[in-house]
């Protein structure tokens, strides 16, 4: 049996969605991943086959990205739109309750879903973003996001992938940098690959405070009674330190994690990454209202 079925569903403003859908037990409210800039529902492969069968996992493409409809609008591109697709989304599943794993801009989108509070949260994993983005970082970003690249082949691509990010992971070795790859790119119809993802996604980024919501502390909040994994990358030029503790001090029931020798983002299937979401969804498990 395959491990996912691919599903659909229609955003607002009429544009096809995409997200893999990974079985799990119904008695529990469904795991949404939601993935990063220029990511797609590939990232959380490793991490829905871990936990599938246990959870249902519901890995998510937003609009332009991955086989998710590219918009029309590219100033569409902004939080505020991937929060209303999310939320059609959960309106969709007709979930009583849920559990956000958010990967960088997937965090501040969690964040601004949590304010809301129009499906309650039964948890949520921010992973190496927050309130506060370290300039340094949207600067490294703003100059690599759009920018189109074509390989011949996977490992001209893995070569480009390790170029740009060394520093990030610099324990990977040459399988690691063909998986992200992978995850990264797709071949189109003439053969090469190329980055997965509508380029457009960079006009409304490179427009300053476009990152993140005006008051993220305040959406922050929204998460407060919420048990909540705050995973950071030690070398991160996202989440700077202060911020992360900052950001567990505030809530009620947050656990910080910082992966060690490891930079924007954590992949959550570091070992104590690992068990930290163990952890996490245990509690979950345990109390009454996950029945």
């Amino acid at each position: 049996m395959p491990l996912y079925e691919n599903r659909s569903w229609i955003s607002p403003d009429g544009l096809k969605l995409h997200y893999r859908d990974y079985a799990g037990r119904a008695d529990r409210p469904p795991i949404l991943c939601l993935p990063g800039l220029t990511r797609n529902a590939r990232d959380f492969a490793e991490l829905a086959k871990r936990l599938g069968g246990e959870w249902r996992v519901i890995a998510v493409s937003l609009r332009g990205r991955g086989e998710s409809a590219y918009a029309r609008d590219p100033m569409t591109y902004v939080p505020a739109t991937y929060v209303a697709d999310v939320e059609a989304l959960l309106a969709e599943l007709a979930v009583p309750r849920w559990i956000a794993f958010g990967t960088s801009l997937g965090a501040i989108v969690t964040m601004l879903l949590a304010e809301r509070g129009r499906v309650p949260l039964a948890a949520a994993l921010l992973n190496d973003a927050g309130p506060d983005l370290e300039p340094s970082g949207l600067g490294r970003i703003r100059a690599q996001v759009g920018r189109a690249s074509s390989w011949p082949t996977w490992m001209h691509a893995a070569r480009c992938v390790a170029e740009a990010h060394a520093d990030i992971y610099p324990a990977f070795q040459i399988d690691d940098w063909l998986g992200m790859a992978k995850r990264l790119y797709r071949v189109t119809s003439s053969g090469r690959i190329v980055l997965d993802y509508d380029m457009k996604i960079a006009e409304p980024f490179r427009v300053p405070g476009n990152e993140a919501a005006p008051d993220m502390w305040h959406a922050l909040a929204g998460l407060r009674r919420v048990p909540t994994l705050i995973v950071r990358g030690e070398r991160s030029d996202i989440l700077g330190a202060a911020t992360a503790e900052r950001m567990a001090a505030g809530l009620d029931r947050a656990e910080l994690v910082t992966v060690p020798a490891t930079g924007h983002a954590p992949l959550l299937s570091e070992p104590e990454v690992a068990a930290a979401i163990d952890r996490l969804l245990a509690r979950v498990a345990a109390e009454p209202a996950a029945a």
